[in-house]
């Protein structure tokens, strides 16, 4: 078994137990990359050569007795859309391809103060605002597994990474979804955590307005849920550049193994498929010992609908003339089809739906005490076919539908866990564990019961059987 292949709990023991050295695992890594990289376009900037001075250094400690840090050795990747001193944070923009950060996002230096190697920078969609990953400055990024479906959206780079090999972690960003779905697009799983459990700060533009504030995070995700543990505590490291982080313990109290089986929340519509898997997966917990009952859930549609509003206030407020400037296809139709989606915004929308945020809240966490575990889809439908949200309007109305928990989960601050459960037929397919805020613990303990580690995906296989190309 190649290098690259290992977990990163695997690659942490073998250079702990000095089998491999910190240099051999990131060399491994860049090779893979080299391969694999240039048929996906997942990772669109490298730092190979700065990777290798880090992992000399870290070799180095090892020599003389230093500790290296939880993630020491692994080599991870970070979105583009998050500073990193001497890179350019692009989020997918022209416009901003000459915005090169001059400090680190908390998030970089949390895992690189844990010795986490970063050797890339992942893709994303113009502006993070598509469930794909296409733009005009970067290009195209295909999905490991079959290059028909979407790679996910937007930390889509950061999850057809992971599935292929390409680091062990990726670093992604979820506001609606952006790390949640791209790990259920590419069969691996990702973790949305709390709002304010993973410190993160720009210093290369503003603030963001309160929506974004309050509904966007950052993660992990790998190909297992063990990783996904070590590198959650990684990134959770104190910075107070979040005014939002909270220094909450990574683990809880106990609370009862109860679990609500949410088939199609408020209403969703969810396949059979998708219905299946949820089954599937509240079996295996009731064989670990859990109480499941089927329920269904508190609003969710309002709060789909009021994120939806926010979007469009925030959008238009600050972000509109930057859409005309980049004038991506792409971001173009997306932003179009919010707008005539949503109903006209002004001051008095905004308040009021703020004001429904907190009886949202308050529902959500009641429910969310009774039932520590909530099991619902990530997505009512399978995968999508590549770029199926700018075909037509029936087809974006249809994607926003499946996509109700993506959207409206955020909108009352619930943290989330994709856990990868297999394949149906030629497309990945998992399940959604959901929390109270802070228990983390409990997603990550049921994770463990439903979802086992991903082997890395083969795209040269996965090209001679017809998949992806």
């Amino acid at each position: 078994m190649e290098l690259w292949q290992l977990t990163a709990t695997e690659i942490i023991k073998k250079i702990k137990d000095k089998e491999i050295s910190v240099r051999e695992s990131v060399t491994s890594a860049l090779a893979r990359s080299k391969d694999v990289n240039p048929k996906i376009n997942a990772v669109v900037s490298s730092m190979g050569s700065n990777a290798l001075v880090q992992a000399d250094l870290l070799d180095k400690k090892i020599k003389d007795g230093d500790d290296i840090g939880i993630l020491g050795g692994v080599p991870v990747t970070v979105k583009v859309n998050i500073d990193q001193a001497g890179y350019a944070t692009t989020n997918g923009l022209k416009i901003q391809k000459d915005l090169i950060a001059k400090h680190n996002n908390p998030i970089v230096n949390n895992l690189e103060k844990a010795g986490a190697i970063i050797i890339g920078r992942t893709n994303t969609p113009a502006f993070s605002l598509r469930w794909f990953t296409r733009n005009t400055l970067h290009g195209n990024t295909l999905n490991p597994v079959n290059k028909n479906i979407t790679p996910g959206g937007s930390s889509g780079g950061a999850a057809a990474a992971v599935a292929a090999g390409i680091g062990v972690v990726g670093h992604g960003t979820d506001i609606a979804g952006s790390i949640r779905y791209p790990a259920y697009a590419c069969g691996v799983h990702g973790l949305r955590p709390s709002l304010g459990r993973v410190p993160a700060h720009n210093f290369s533009s503003s603030d963001r307005f309160i929506g974004g504030q309050l509904m966007a995070v950052s993660g992990p995700i790998a190909r297992s849920i063990q990783d996904l543990r070590v590198s959650f505590t990684a990134m959770s490291k104190s910075d107070f550049n979040d005014p939002w982080y909270i220094p909450a313990p990574l683990v809880g109290e106990p609370r009862p193994k109860k679990v609500a089986l949410c088939l199609s929340p408020d209403g969703m519509k969810v396949s059979t498929e998708v219905k299946n898997a949820l089954i599937a997966s509240a079996k295996l917990l009731e064989d670990a010992g859990w109480k499941v009952d089927e329920v269904d859930t508190p609003p969710l549609r309002q709060a789909m609908e009021n994120q939806l509003i926010l979007w469009m206030a925030e959008m238009k407020h600050g972000a509109e003339e930057a859409v005309v400037k980049e004038n991506d296809p792409d971001a173009n139709i997306v932003y179009h089809r919010l707008k005539e989606l949503c109903p006209p915004v002004d001051l008095a929308v905004v308040m009021k739906v703020l004001q429904s945020r907190a009886s949202l809240v308050r529902s959500w966490r009641l429910f969310l005490d009774e039932y520590p575990i909530m099991l619902c889809p990530v997505s009512g439908e399978l995968p999508f076919d590549q770029h199926k949200d700018v075909t037509s309007d029936q087809n974006f109305e249809s994607i926003i539908e499946a996509q109700m928990t993506q959207i409206g989960l955020p909108f009352v601050s619930l943290p989330g866990l994709t856990v990868s459960t297999g394949m149906v037929n030629d497309r990945p397919i998992g399940v959604q564990v959901v929390s109270n805020p802070y228990r983390e613990d409990l997603l990550l303990d049921a994770g463990k019961v439903i979802g086992s580690t991903i082997k890395v995906v083969d795209p040269i296989s996965n090209l001679k059987r017809g998949m992806f190309y």
